[in-house]
């Protein structure tokens, strides 16, 4: 079956607007254009417009699902089961949170007490499960499974004052990486600043004996070259991912000497 842009719109409850837009930018071209002018979609357009809105809902960039779908090793059969992969771990996240959720209103109630644990033991999943869905490929294939699974397992066991203590330094990490940024100096004061309290940072979910300076060194290229990675900080201001690489490359050069 074929469909012009706004019946596709219609049926799959993407906007014209953005088909458009996938259009331009050769994400989803149409089958064909016909003699009024009208986009036509088939079945391999429609195909791809559900494998792009599966990627969508894993919070994917445009560019990074252009590189993948376009790519001459894509297979589509294998990018369902991958997808069916990560909306079960998604779905499991939820459920844990429902169900804290749940145990917190009875807790109001006075039905039940929550130990301080359970009351973050669902955030602290839901934080490694999306590192996992995200970077885990990559971070495992760089520093080793065991790294991986002892960093993941010191996360899941901070109590409630370390989780706490872990979300308080990420939110100033941030806050002044943006103001650092913007000043545009990463050997300055507050730029080398950043630096210390990024380490700091990383230090809270490494595990013990595993950092040094060189690991931190080589992560903070991922950065700058990793999609993933970068988009991260480019949230955080505009131009912060190149910031925190030259500012820890300066921190850990002057650390070593």
């Amino acid at each position: 079956m074929e469909y012009t842009v706004s019946k596709l719109a219609k049926l799959s409850g993407v906007s014209v607007r953005t088909l458009r837009y996938y259009d331009q930018i050769g994400l989803l071209e149409p089958k064909r254009i016909n003699s009024n002018g009208y986009r036509i979609y088939g079945e391999a357009e429609v195909n791809l417009l559900q494998q792009i809105l599966f990627y969508r809902e894993l919070e994917m960039s445009l560019k990074d699902i252009k590189d993948i779908v376009h790519s001459k090793t894509f297979d589509e059969e294998e990018a369902l089961f991958d997808h069916l992969a990560h909306l079960k771990q998604k779905r499991e996240r939820l459920d844990e949170l429902i169900e804290t959720v749940e145990k917190s209103i009875r807790e109001n109630k006075g039905e039940i007490k929550m130990s301080d644990q359970e009351k973050f033991d669902a955030f602290k999943k839901d934080t490694v499960q999306r590192n996992e869905e995200q970077y885990g490929k990559e971070i495992r294939e760089k520093y080793g499974e065991e790294v991986v699974n002892q960093s993941n397992k010191k996360i899941l066991g901070m109590t409630k004052e370390q989780y706490d203590t872990f979300e308080a330094s990420t939110k100033e990490l941030n806050e002044k990486l943006a103001k650092a940024t913007k000043l545009g100096d990463p050997a300055s004061e507050l730029g080398q600043e950043v630096a210390k309290l990024h380490q700091n940072w990383l230090k809270q979910t490494w595990p013990e004996g595993h950092y040094n300076k060189e690991a931190h060194y080589n992560l903070s290229f991922l950065y700058v070259e990793d999609e993933r990675f970068k988009v991260y900080y480019e949230e955080v201001a505009p131009g912060s991912a190149e910031f925190l690489n030259e500012a820890l490359k300066i921190y850990l050069a002057i650390e070593t000497e």
